[in-house]
């Protein structure tokens, strides 16, 4: 990050406070009642206009902060630290659509986007996974031209993302020729809602969630209603390839931010754990006890390398993005679930409670689990990998790696801008990410023989993963792949989780925890049994490396530090 971007994220953790502060701007109470109200949390939204939130999600060209993906990252994980439903609610949702645009938007319709969430209106999509599972071409939406230079659009969509208070909407919509498996014939349209006329779109009512209770989370129906036709995005034709260019974009950002929730939901445990005695003891002395802990903040630890390395890469290595985009949300999303379903088992019945200081924890649990499933089901994210599997072996040989891995995977290193031009649903000639692996594990071997035992098995992994993906048929690169091949793109986003912690110590300085073998060791034998690997399979050298992980962890939870990558204190 930049020393403009550390300075605004520090300003934000300065401004929103400590949720368990005494008076402080937003307390775990605020976020908790408007949660039982299901609306979006008021007194954080004021915080974050105060501190002009939202110019973190327009490109620096258009006005906006965006420089770097991972500058947004660490701001909007900031906000989701505190409440899901509001980071998503005030700007990364309106992000989530607008990154379209941004991808295929004319220089006018970029202006009028970027104008509008500056000033803190919002923009929606119609988010396919919401709506219809893991069929992301499965057409509800029409638009076709009616001769007098509009176009007349009708379909509805049952569960948008802010669809029932969206300025703009960003429709995927069929415009004329049949949508095929490959969603050739669909297009965008950005729609000005207030431009509609009366009874040419309805807004039914929100449907009941579990999860992210304060999200306008509503349906759009639209009846023979006339848009004009300047509000196509890109080309007719061309909306199936921009969604896949753009998805590159928001996938990252959410394997980026999401893990604020677990961040949240650990120190919840930690709290209660040191504060409740059992068998005449504190709770947080059972071997147990500080076992799960420990496992949870080395899986935060493999979220975060995951969402940051992959938000470097958009920069460094556009051409590269497509897989690990997907392959990091799926990551984020399958191991946040179950680190949280574990840590609940800690918490117990207190986990389900819905008011006082651990109250948070369920939110928080319930906020991300729907934003994992909702913005991108599992198995779309694992189809998208599928399609880069054949020819892996080619993409990932084992010498030198390029000289842009310093880009990627050391903090604080400068990085391109970022360009959606270059952005590709296409394989590269190289798979640079996967491939550091053999760079990691050259790094290994004169530091610590379990993880160089532990990056040798992933290092075979991949190469296994090579000569399976050539054995790939067209029937599995589609719709109707089977569960098998969906396996192999899991193991695939396994193998870049590894990737990504390896490297990522690799190019720490060897002083401080973070410098240290123990975390690499324990996220790589986390992953190693994740993915059934033998090297997985025998508790000891988890076991061993627990202990230094929960002293950090505690160290960390005294000193009111993040317990990401980061490291730094959440009240500035």
């Amino acid at each position: 990050m930049t020393p403009g971007g550390t300075a605004r994220v520090a300003e934000l953790e300065r401004l929103l406070s400590d949720l368990w502060e005494a008076g402080g701007p937003l307390p775990y109470t605020a976020v908790l009642a408007a949660d039982e109200r299901a609306e979006l949390c008021a007194e954080g939204r004021r915080l974050l206009h105060r501190a002009g939130f939202t110019a973190e999600f327009v490109p620096a060209a258009l006005g906006g902060r965006l420089a770097r993906l991972d500058e947004l990252v660490a701001a909007a994980r900031t906000v989701c630290r505190r409440d899901p439903t509001l980071a998503l609610g005030h700007g990364l949702g309106s992000f989530l659509a607008a990154a379209t645009v941004w991808t295929s938007g004319t220089a006018d319709q970029r202006r009028r986007v970027a104008a509008l969430v500056l000033a803190g209106g919002t923009v929606a999509t119609v988010c396919p996974d919401l709506a219809h599972g893991d069929d992301p071409y499965r057409g509800t939406v029409t638009a076709h031209p009616d001769g007098t230079g509009n176009l007349r659009v009708s379909g509805r969509a049952d569960a948008v993302p802010d669809g029932g208070r969206a300025d703009a909407l960003v429709l995927l919509a069929d415009v004329g020729r049949p949508a095929d498996a490959d969603g050739a014939g669909l297009a965008h349209l950005l729609v000005d809602t207030a431009t509609l006329p009366p009874g040419g779109v309805t807004r039914p009512a929100r449907p009941a969630t579990a999860g992210l209770r304060g999200l306008a989370l509503g349906g759009v129906r639209f009846r023979d209603c006339p848009v004009p036709g300047s509000a196509l995005l890109g080309t007719p034709g061309g909306g199936a390839d921009a969604a896949a260019r753009a998805a590159q974009v928001t996938r990252a950002c959410l394997a980026g931010t999401l893990p604020g929730a677990l961040d949240t939901g650990l120190r919840t445990v930690l709290r209660f754990a040191t504060r409740r005695r059992l068998y005449g003891q504190g709770m947080d002395a059972l071997p147990a006890v500080r076992a799960a802990l420990a496992d949870a903040f080395a899986d935060l630890l493999i979220l975060d390398a995951v969402g940051t390395v992959t938000a470097r890469a958009l920069h460094v290595l556009p051409e590269q993005a497509g897989a690990p985009a997907s392959a990091a949300l799926y990551t984020v999303g399958r191991r946040l679930t179950a680190a949280m379903d574990r840590l609940s088992r800690v918490l117990g019945a207190h986990s389900y409670l819905r008011d006082g200081e651990y109250g948070i924890f369920q939110k928080v649990r319930r906020d991300a689990a729907l934003a994992v499933s909702g913005y991108a089901a599992p198995t779309t994210c694992l189809r998208t990998v599928l399609r880069y599997l054949p020819g892996l072996a080619d993409r990932t040989p084992a010498g030198t790696p390029p000289p842009v891995a310093g880009q990627v995977y050391r903090d604080g290193a400068a990085v391109p801008e970022l360009s959606f031009d270059r952005l590709t649903t296409r394989a590269g000639r190289v798979d640079a990410l996967a491939g550091a692996l053999h760079h990691g594990r050259r790094a290994a071997a004169g530091a610590d023989p379990e993880l160089h035992r532990l990056a040798t098995a992933f290092c075979a992994e991949l190469a296994g993963l090579g000569r399976q993906g050539a054995r790939l048929r067209p029937p599995d690169l589609g719709p109707h792949a089977r569960p098998e091949a969906l396996a192999l793109a899991a193991r695939y986003a396994t193998v870049l989780a590894a990737s990504a912690c390896l490297n990522v110590w690799a190019h720490r300085p060897r002083d401080g925890f973070l410098g240290d073998p123990a975390w690499a060791v324990a996220a790589l034998h986390r992953l190693a049994g994740a993915a059934g690997l033998p090297a997985g399979a025998a508790p000891g050298p988890a076991a061993a490396y627990r202990p230094a992980l929960y002293r950090e962890l505690t160290d960390r939870f005294a000193g009111r530090r993040t317990f990401d990558l980061a490291d730094r204190p959440p009240a500035g």
